[in-house]
């Protein structure tokens, strides 16, 4: 039993370190000037090319029609174009824009300075050691 504890224990310990991580770099995120809503979107792009409004949807755990307004605000701002796929030409993928691109990327590089400098007082040893859970967290996680 004391077995199970430990894993709670230390998935616990995780989940709180994790959040606690994200709320203080999230103020980086305000300086994007979109709301996280928006930034999440150019993210699910950014990484995984153009997407369906549905299949944005999906990802992000929100309904066709809030996404729907999600895009059409980013499209307003020129951060992504729907363009027409397939054989249907009324098939409409969502593709982020070259400008869009340029705001994600300086958003995350805010975000992972922001990690860094909460890092960089850590001893080589404490580094090293996260190095190494982040190398197994992202091979049991993709």
């Amino acid at each position: 039993m004391r077995k199970d504890e430990d894993l709670l224990e230390l998935a616990d310990g995780l989940h709180s370190a994790s959040v606690r991580l994200l709320r203080r770099v999230r103020s980086e995120d305000q300086k994007s000037g979109l709301s996280p809503a928006r930034l999440s979107v150019l993210s699910v792009l950014a990484f995984s090319g153009p997407l369906t409004v549905g299949r944005l949807a999906a990802a992000e755990g929100v309904r066709s029609p809030t996404m729907t307004g999600i895009v059409n605000g980013l499209v307003e701002q020129g951060l992504v174009e729907r363009r027409s796929f397939g054989a249907d030409q009324r098939a409409v993928e969502v593709a982020i824009t070259r400008q869009g691109q340029q705001l994600f990327n300086a958003a995350r590089k805010r975000r992972v300075e922001a990690v860094a400098a909460l890092l960089e007082p850590l001893s080589p040893d404490d580094r090293d050691q996260i190095a190494r859970t982040v190398a197994v967290l992202k091979g049991r996680l993709g």
